[in-house]
């Protein structure tokens, strides 16, 4: 909302008013959307107004009706009209509402949100016509032939440049509410950002890993460097995107946030370096990228594995001489962005396969965090159920509810391949489904976490027969299971079974177990 009563008060509008009311004998009235003039209080008799027929008329009833549903009337003609200046009859004939349409953002602000009016006669024949009509308003026109005197007809080039301080003023309003809006978005964003959901103290645990994790943090919170943050779905990679960022000199500027995931090519281009007008099919205007608007703070690139190779190239280029080229341009822009990268896929494994740009890796992997998964971390689980059990048990107004012992010990020994987010969802659905009750029983669980004990039992093993047969049936069955509880990540699973990635790679070629020709089983809640 804009503050009229502050318009008043700001230099430049004020000089601007001087300068019209020197050269032209004029005064300025703000009017709203609506059409109402929001500059003038009739219950007050401190008005600032030097034009003698604008103070005479609004000093009586009659007058201030008549003046005021002139303004709405222009208000009225403007809206529907897409021209810059409109001189619109006023209540003499001889004032003239001159209305001045503000350029505004309507993305921005949503709609205009003002017009400029400013009263003077336009030509002589207004003269005239105002002696014939200040009587109909109970006006004596011998009393206001100095005043008529006093105003000025404007030629052409006075007009010219009278719409021209008319433009400044209401330039003045959109730049004083924009200015003022933008500065209220951020510090209200600043506070919701702040405060303690993202510090590494709302980082929920206490574990080695996660402690390791909060020194790391510590350590490189001056830093301006690339980071790299890996680890698998679930694990709050985001989270510690914004700590960084948060924790960092950049903190009071613009933390964004992309998945790279979520566009194809094309968009991804336009989205991270912007486009200019014309240079496709639905570019009707030049739009910033994400890297302009991140500009002095943060870019947070997650799923950066899911990256083409051609977007890899454009990136690192950006990253390397921080300069860009939008979309059907040829200039170049200059940014200032930290870059903070996260992906839960092995980014060497896909360089050996070539899918992901070797000199990429090194320039994104400046400095490298790994987010333990839940199951490496099993110790802070009961911290992590008691957060998520507070929360929503006050979310929903309902009285604190408490895992049974048999419950517990169902959830440590799950894997939670979902990690925080999996188990946080847990939580919810089992707050839901507990009702009034205040135990949370095992029949409850999930399926997939209830019966995991009895389904990851190896059934139908081999007890006759050639022992070599038997063991590849074991070997089959046990990567076949690794494979869909690690998702598919063979670096991961080759370590847990204690062989070679390149061994674990032939053994998946020979049980004919690659993940396009197996189902993922397991998955469902």
């Amino acid at each position: 909302m804009i503050n009229w009563d502050e318009l008043k008060h700001i230099h430049v509008i004020r000089k601007l008013g001087d300068i019209l009311s020197q050269w032209f004998n004029t005064d300025i009235f703000f009017v709203d959307a609506r059409g109402q003039v929001r500059n003038f209080d009739p219950s007050r008799a401190d008005h600032d107004l030097r034009n003698p027929l604008s103070a005479a008329l609004l000093s009586k009833e009659r007058g201030r009706l008549i003046f005021m549903k002139t303004m709405a009337d222009a208000n009225e003609k403007a809206f529907k009209s897409d021209l810059a200046h409109h001189s619109v009859p006023g209540p003499t004939g001889v004032e003239r509402c001159v209305v001045s349409r503000i350029s505004v953002d309507r993305e921005f602000l949503g709609s205009v949100v003002a017009y400029c009016y400013l009263e003077n006669p336009l030509s002589p024949a207004m003269m005239t016509q105002a002696k014939q009509t200040l009587g109909a308003f109970g006006l004596d026109e011998s009393n206001y032939s100095d005043s008529l005197a006093q105003l000025k007809v404007l030629d052409e080039q006075e007009k010219k440049y009278f719409f021209e301080l008319v433009d400044l003023v209401s330039q003045e309003i959109v730049t004083f509410h924009t200015e003022i809006s933008k500065r209220e978005d951020r510090i209200s964003a600043l506070n919701n950002e702040l405060g303690t959901r993202y510090s590494y103290d709302s980082m929920i645990g206490k574990s080695k890993p996660m402690q390791d994790l909060y020194g790391l943090l510590d350590k490189i919170k001056n830093s301006e460097s690339t980071v790299l943050v890996q680890g698998e779905n679930g694990t709050g990679k985001e989270l510690i995107a914004k700590a960084i960022h948060y924790n960092s000199p950049r903190k009071e500027s613009q933390f964004v946030t992309v998945n790279c995931s979520a566009f194809n090519e094309n968009l991804l281009d336009s989205e991270l370096f912007g486009h200019v007008k014309g240079s496709f099919t639905g570019a009707i205007r030049d739009k910033k990228g994400l890297f302009e608007v991140a500009d002095r703070g943060t870019l947070f690139l997650d799923e950066i594995g899911d990256m083409p190779l051609s977007m890899q190239v454009k990136l690192l280029r950006v990253i390397q001489e921080g300069t860009l080229t939008p979309v059907g341009s040829t200039d170049q822009r200059k940014v200032d962005v930290r870059v903070v990268a996260a992906t839960n896929k092995d980014l060497k494994e896909m360089i050996e396969d070539n899918l992901f740009r070797e000199d990429l890796y090194y320039r994104i992997n400046v400095i490298n965090l790994l987010v333990p998964p839940l199951r490496d971390r099993k110790e802070d689980i009961p911290i992590l159920i008691d957060h998520f059990l507070s929360r929503g048990c006050k979310e929903k107004n309902v009285a604190l509810k408490i895992f049974a012992k048999r419950t517990m010990e169902r959830i440590f020994d799950y894997p939670w391949p979902g990690n925080i987010r999996e188990l946080e969802n847990e939580v919810e659905r089992l707050i839901v489904l507990t009702g009034e009750d205040k135990n949370i029983p095992v029949e409850l669980l999930s399926t997939r976490i209830r019966d995991f004990g009895e389904s990851s039992k190896i059934q139908g093993s081999r007890v006759a027969g050639k022992l070599k047969d038997s063991l590849e049936e074991l070997e089959k069955t046990m990567i076949r299971e690794g494979l869909r509880r690690t998702n598919w990540n063979k670096s991961r699973l080759a370590k847990e079974l204690g062989i070679s990635r390149a061994g674990l790679i032939m053994k998946v070629e020979k049980y004919n177990l690659d993940k396009r020709k197996i189902p993922r089983g397991g998955q469902a809640a």
